[in-house]
């Protein structure tokens, strides 16, 4: 397994709304499963330019994920959201232009729910290997599981086993957070990095 932080960060470039939890969360049980750290752009410094963090996070994580699910406006009189290929731009862009620094071994993983529809809004992306999870947590969750496995290590849980443990979690989440008095008001505002803290609390007991 890597042994720095560089070596073992994930930068995650995603929707963080409600209706993206069903991905996000199991998302993020695989990476710190696989023993690495999910890298996210929460507000933690209202002083600090929010673009100055995510150059931060894209440069002190080998590894990114970007999803691009979110280019296509809902409905007619919406605008598009385009901070997801914004930041994938940013993070190809600083590993191009650092040839000679640890930043040129980066990695990133582009996923979308559609099959080819990312064309239509960047064409210069049509060389590029998408991977597409459809509506299915369970297959992002295996989509996730099998890049790393071919980039950091052929051995890893199978992505259906690492699924059935998600569904463990949640089970000790559910019981360990109505014990401490969350609430529903409480899980749905829940910073992402206490759901990591658990989740990773989880593992390594899980482990032992």
């Amino acid at each position: 397994m890597p042994s720095s932080s560089f070596e073992q960060n994930v930068f995650i470039n995603c929707p963080f709304d409600a209706e993206y939890k069903k991905f996000l969360h199991p998302m993020l049980f695989t990476i710190v499963y696989l023993g690495l750290r999910p890298q996210m752009a929460q507000t933690t410094d209202s002083g600090k330019v929010r673009i100055e963090r995510i150059i931060s996070l894209i440069k002190n994580s080998k590894y990114s994920i970007h999803d691009l699910s979110r280019m296509v406006a809902k409905k007619a009189g919406d605008i598009a959201r385009f901070n997801m290929p914004f930041e994938l731009g940013l993070d190809i862009g600083i590993r191009s232009a650092s040839k000679r620094s640890r930043l040129s071994a980066k990695q990133n993983l582009i996923i979308e729910q559609v099959n080819f529809r990312y064309q239509k809004g960047i064409s210069d992306l049509s060389g590029n290997d998408i991977e597409v999870y459809g509506d299915s947590p369970e297959r992002l969750v295996l989509v996730v599981r099998n890049w790393f496995t071919r980039i950091i290590h052929p051995k890893q849980p199978s992505g259906s086993f690492i699924w059935e443990e998600y569904n463990e979690f949640l089970t000790y989440f559910e019981n360990v957070t109505k014990e401490e008095g969350y609430n529903q008001k409480d899980l749905e505002t829940q910073p992402v990095n206490e759901l990591i803290y658990f989740m990773n609390t989880w593992v390594v007991q899980r482990r032992h």
